[in-house]
């Protein structure tokens, strides 16, 4: 159940995701009820993962134009999301883009995630989620997100119809990062892949 509020600033969002993309690419989709099902909604189905985790702090690794990330501040002000994007271009338009909305809730990392990950003062193991969505397959991605998050957290990644064979070519990657897929979650627009961080990451990964 999205607020009126909410739904305005989604679309404001989405405006300006699709008026970036003529100038940088952020996306395929460029018909707006398209990406409005396969962007908007496909993010937003991360709310209730994040919900009852109680996740106050959340850094979204790959954001891009700002899926899942951006999504999930506008609707979830009371969490605290770090958005990291390697681009600067992409990281410059997170910003803009949070600042012209009054998303006050976002702060934005230009940065890779594997400089961030061994960031032990600041980002590693500091987050209570950490959410990806369209970063590449879960092998390498496991080890991009789960240093990030913090022992007994969690990592939300939204995944396609392979989903299930990318968590079992994870599964060595898994074991080695101390993490371990607890849920595999079909939703109207993909699948989320739910993984628990059980102890701490070894220092070598990232």
């Amino acid at each position: 159940m999205l607020f009126r509020s909410d739904a305005a600033k989604l679309q404001r969002y989405l405006q300006a995701l699709l008026d970036a993309n003529e100038r940088f690419n952020l996306t395929a989709i460029t018909d707006p009820a398209e990406a409005w099902v396969r962007h908007v909604q496909d993010s937003l189905t991360l709310v209730p993962f994040l919900a009852s985790a109680g996740a106050q702090r959340v850094i979204d690794i790959g954001s891009g134009g700002g899926l899942p990330g951006l999504v999930l501040a506008i609707v979830m002000p009371d969490v605290q999301f770090t958005l990291l994007e390697a681009t600067g271009k992409k990281a410059g338009f997170l910003f803009d883009t949070a600042e012209a909305l009054g998303i006050a809730n976002v702060k934005v990392l230009n940065e890779r995630a594997e400089v961030a990950g061994q960031d032990h003062k600041v980002h590693r193991a500091m987050y209570d989620a950490v959410t990806s969505r369209a970063v590449g397959r879960l092998q390498v991605l496991a080890e991009l997100t789960v240093p990030f998050a913090k022992e007994g957290g969690t990592v939300l990644c939204i995944k396609g119809d392979k989903a299930a064979d990318e968590v079992a070519e994870a599964k060595q990657a898994l074991y080695k990062l101390h993490a371990q897929v607890v849920d595999l979650h079909k939703t109207p627009t993909g699948t989320v892949v739910v993984i628990e961080k059980a102890r701490a990451t070894p220092r070598q990964y990232p």
